[in-house]
């Protein structure tokens, strides 16, 4: 349906702005029903035949929650406005959970209820095609690149010996997901995989995080404490950012790996562990150990076999793929029905991913939240592109500006700020400062 009599249903119980409205919307070529209680607009709404409908929030016993659900049912397509003067963060989550297009805080001028008017009608008549999603078999790694096809080779090949394996790629190639994939593979599946990141364990607890460490071993230790070599006996230990330990456990891995031996903090005795070595890196270690900063017998001995995961900027191919497959997973996660537009897939083809496919899956689950339009255009593509790059160079993700989009996003994850500023892509001590401003 085009702009021209497009059908409006009204609902506002302020005569003075029922009827500035009405007046506003008529002289733009937009044909008017207008109800001053919800009884008689509900009444209306089950006889079907609107797309689009205004209401305030507080009416009368009911509310614009209401006309919102009325309108949904009659037909799901509606595009719901809302507005009103006593906005809430309750509020806001009841309207974006029921699906309301937009949320208007009064006062607002005329040309801003217009605007949202023509958006509204715009997202139901697209001019960019979307994009059918490809079917994908189950799979643990997405990626039908030539080089990825050459990592599944390794993979199939590595997976069902002993054999160390150093995995090697850019923060956000999936590196923990190649090692779980050798994990399940390998006649260890069964066991336990646990993954260590090692650059996030201080050097003085790295050893007792993996070895164990007996009672009064140091200030704190009240109770005898397995490690975690010894807690996934016969299965696997991912080592992750494996090129940030400190000299000094350089040599006590060593040990474990030639002697597959641990000896917790504090205990005169060793224990024999049967446990698989994957570790990762997005380091140079060949070149670490040049400058000698990694000792070249711990490099040998867990340079096995080596996986290099290509960045995803040399996998374009995959790029496809890899936005259709999270755009499920988060339409599933958060009841959404976005669809993704061939000029939205363009722009995610043409943009270089230094965070890699890590940084995709953020953009992708940001923008199946956030799409106002259940479809991912280039605009909305850019948008938050460039939002990813304002938090890479240093600021803030989010501009005061966009304090509706940090209601939609509390919405989708039920009030959880921890998940809200992984989301947006901000640190949860920025949210916080953000809500506080925004007194919520």
């Amino acid at each position: 349906m085009t702009e021209a009599g497009e059908k409006i249903l009204l609902v506002e119980d302020d005569p003075s702005v029922r009827t500035t409205i009405v007046t506003f919307l008529e002289l733009e070529g937009f044909d008017v029903e207008a109800f001053s209680n919800t009884r008689d607009a509900i009444e209306r709404l089950s006889h079907g035949g609107y797309r689009l409908v205004i209401s305030d929030i507080y009416i009368d016993d009911r509310t614009g929650i209401d006309i919102l659900q009325a309108a949904k049912k009659q037909a799901n397509e509606c595009a719901v406005i809302l507005m009103t003067a006593r906005g809430t963060m309750e509020t806001v989550m009841a309207a974006t959970r029921n699906g309301s297009f937009d949320y208007l805080a009064k006062p607002f001028e005329l040309d801003t209820l217009l605007e949202a008017v023509k958006r509204a009608i715009a997202a139901r008549t697209p001019d960019d095609d979307e994009v059918e999603a490809e079917d994908l078999p189950e799979s643990e790694m997405i990626g039908s690149s030539a080089g990825m096809v050459e990592i599944y080779k390794t993979v199939s090949r590595v997976a069902p010996t002993d054999a160390t394996v150093v995995i090697l790629g850019e923060t956000g190639t999936g590196k923990e997901l190649i090692a779980r994939m050798i994990h399940r593979n390998s006649d260890r599946a069964q066991f336990p995989f646990v993954a260590v990141d090692c650059g996030a364990i201080p050097p003085t607890l790295l050893e007792s995080e993996l070895f164990g460490a007996m009672r009064g071993a140091f200030t704190g230790a009240d109770r005898d404490r397995i490690g975690v070599f010894e807690a996934a006996n016969r299965g696997t230990v991912f080592l992750d950012e494996i090129g940030d330990i400190d000299a000094a456990f350089q040599v006590k891995l060593l040990r474990f790996l030639q002697e597959r031996e641990v000896r917790p903090v504090g205990s005169p005795r060793a224990k024999t562990v049967d446990v698989r070595v994957v570790v990762a890196t997005n380091r140079d270690l060949q070149k670490m150990v040049e400058e000698g900063k990694f000792r070249e017998d711990l490099w040998h001995r867990l340079n096995v076999v080596r996986l290099t995961l290509p960045p995803l900027r040399e996998r374009r191919i995959d790029v496809p793929l890899l936005a259709h497959y999270f755009l499920n997973k988060y339409n599933t996660r958060y009841s959404r029905h976005v669809k993704m537009t061939d000029s939205g897939l363009r722009e995610l083809n043409n943009f270089t991913w230094p965070g890699n496919v890590r940084q995709l899956q953020h953009l992708i689950e940001r923008l199946t939240i956030l799409s106002p339009n259940d479809r991912i255009d280039a605009e909305s593509v850019q948008d938050a592109i460039a939002a990813m790059d304002t938090k890479e160079g240093g600021g803030e993700t989010l501009a005061e500006t966009e304090a509706d989009q940090i209601r939609r996003v509390l919405a989708a994850t039920g009030g959880n700020k921890s998940r809200a500023a992984s989301v947006l892509g901000i640190e949860r001590k920025t949210l916080y400062r953000k809500l506080e401003r925004m007194k919520i």
